[in-house]
């Protein structure tokens, strides 16, 4: 049987190692700087972008510093599900959603993503991070982004307001394979494809700081080693200014 996704995530690994190597590169920089200077790094996605916030959060063998700007009205549990739909497109919210839960400063980073990159929340988060002077780092699809319109009263699409653009490469609506005798295709790419670049900065971040010198990067060790929840509280402590979650 051939498996006509895996076919294409593989296709898509090859193209963003190839096109995406200096933005990337441009990351791990940035986030180590960030890091070497005690700033704060922010995550944010709506609904299904989420899960890339998802992903770096709270996870062994991840950075402790990545702190997720969650809205419970854009979370996959909330019901009716369509509600996320409408809120992520409610023009006002994202701002009143960064405005009470982060408190940017010169110098952050925001890592956000979005697909089609046109809706007012994730928008209005970029927008509050740049206005602070902090750095955006966007994940989302050019093609797809600009064939499509904004939907924020400014005009603006994510790609628009970004320090460093990281192209997941998809085809336009996310979905990738098509199936005979439909016209929508199924399957989409972006969450393993953002997974995997986002991952791969990561690893190449903490290279980068035992680089620079620093014996002990905050990565999380997995609470299910033996000894691990007493390092892991070190290293919170020594990091605890860049940390906003609570534990």
């Amino acid at each position: 049987m051939e498996f006509k996704y895996l076919k294409k995530i593989h296709e898509l690994m090859d193209i963003i190692e190839k096109e995406e190597n200096e933005s990337m590169s441009q990351c791990v920089e940035m986030i180590s700087d960030a890091i070497m200077e005690k700033r704060s790094i922010y995550t944010f996605g709506a609904s299904h972008a989420g899960i890339l916030s998802e992903e770096l959060f709270y996870r062994a063998g991840g950075l402790m510093l990545f702190n997720p700007i969650f809205g419970r009205e854009i979370m996959l549990d909330t019901e009716p599900i369509t509600l996320t739909s409408k809120m992520e497109r409610c023009v006002g919210y994202g701002t009143a959603l960064a405005q009470s839960r982060v408190n940017f400063q010169e110098g952050d980073i925001l890592i956000v993503h979005s697909v089609s990159g046109r809706n007012p929340v994730t928008l209005e988060i970029a927008m509050e991070a740049k206005a602070s002077q902090a750095k955006v780092i966007a994940i989302t699809n050019l093609t797809y982004s600009k064939s499509v319109t904004s939907r924020h009263p400014s005009g603006k699409r994510l790609f628009e307001l970004a320090d460093i653009v990281l192209d997941n490469h998809g085809d336009i609506g996310d979905a990738c394979v098509s199936i005979e005798g439909i016209e929508q295709k199924v399957s989409p790419t972006s969450t393993v494809i953002g997974a995997m670049m986002l991952n791969s900065i990561v690893a190449a971040v903490a290279q980068e700081l035992v680089n620079r010198g620093m014996k002990k990067p905050p990565i999380f060790y997995s609470a299910n080693l033996d000894g691990g929840d007493e390092l892991n509280q070190k290293l919170i402590e020594e990091y605890r200014s860049s940390i906003h979650y609570k534990f």
